[in-house]
């Protein structure tokens, strides 16, 4: 099954390939989607929660409180919203920039994805019981992560009836396969959230490493945005979204630091998992369609580029 974008004057026409058979769905061009009102009601939710659970102290001092470790976990899932923000004044893309736009998702996924695996790999922590390096763990979470992904985009892919909102078909599989590897990715940030508060310098660790996640979290955001604002989404709808896929972060920071020596040695499993489903997206899903929507020279070109300065952001994120 394939999904392409084409355009006019007046329309744009999103063709899907259903067994040899092509259905053309027209939308139209010039004006803005409109936002539902359970998405203005669920921003407003957004801002409530993070209005009442504001600590009444947001430096920890002493041992962190669980109202801390949720509130970082929770600041952090809501920067990946503001990964819209770029895209706020961007114009309706054609079928060449939905191609560009994905080419730079597919960099900033594989960037992800190799910043998971390696840290996995030298995973080092001093609570750390298990008898396995952290560099099998890391390639088993990985293998287990691939299985996923293909398990679910076989699953998908077998339901040519599946909708999402106001898409069908090819549209809302590839939205809901991008959503699923970012929520499942970001349940093993949510742990590492938890699990930096959990130490001896917990108060000074766990906000430094919230702050770098929140700030991570952005462009992730946008890599989630860009595939999704061509499907004919508002920017308010686009950003929920982007904030759902980071939930996990504050919901499973509080039980890791809990339970801190329990979570420990399944870190490594999740860093991997996280990483064999996001480069799967990446280089099976993402790359693909850039390619058939632009070309060879292109699509190498922006996918390395949005690469290298991922790894770059992160680096300088690293030594900070």
């Amino acid at each position: 099954m394939t999904s392409k974008v084409e355009t006019n004057g007046h329309t744009n026409s999103t063709t899907n390939k259903i067994n040899g058979v092509e259905q053309t769905i027209s939308k139209p061009k010039g004006k803005s989607p409109r936002t539902p009102k359970r998405i203005i009601f669920l921003s407003i939710v957004l801002l409530f929660i993070t209005y009442i659970t504001y600590p009444s102290s947001l430096q920890p001092t002493g041992k962190p409180t669980i109202e801390h470790v949720f509130y970082y976990g929770w600041i952090s899932a809501i920067s990946t919203g503001l990964g819209v923000l770029p895209l706020v004044f961007v114009p309706d893309l054609d079928k060449y920039w939905i191609g560009v736009s994905n080419a730079i998702a597919s960099g900033m996924m594989v960037a992800a994805s190799y910043s998971l695996m390696m840290e996995g790999c030298s995973f080092d922590e001093p609570d750390d019981i298990s008898d396995i390096s952290p560099t099998t763990r890391t390639i088993l979470g990985s293998m287990l992560g691939l299985g996923f992904i293909f398990g679910t985009k076989s699953f998908l892919d077998g339901h040519d009836e599946f909708s999402l909102g106001d898409l069908e078909g090819a549209d809302a599989r590839k939205i809901i396969l991008i959503f699923f590897v970012m929520f499942l990715h970001s349940f093993t940030e949510g742990v590492g959230i938890g699990v930096s508060f959990g130490g001896e310098r917990g108060h000074e660790l766990g906000v430094f490493i919230s702050a770098s996640l929140a700030v991570h979290n952005i462009p992730e955001g946008l890599a989630v945005a860009i595939v999704m604002l061509p499907q004919n989404i508002s920017k308010l709808t686009a950003a929920c979204w982007c904030i759902a896929s980071s939930i996990p972060q504050p919901l499973m920071a509080v039980p890791a630091f809990l339970f801190v020596h329990y979570f420990i040695p399944i870190l490594p499993v999740g860093l991997g998992f996280a990483g064999g489903a996001m480069a799967w997206v990446a280089f099976c899903e993402l790359l693909v369609e850039a390619y058939e929507d632009t070309d060879l020279l292109t699509t190498g070109l922006i996918s390395t580029t949005s690469l290298g300065f991922m790894l770059y952001l992160q680096d300088l994120i690293d030594e900070r």
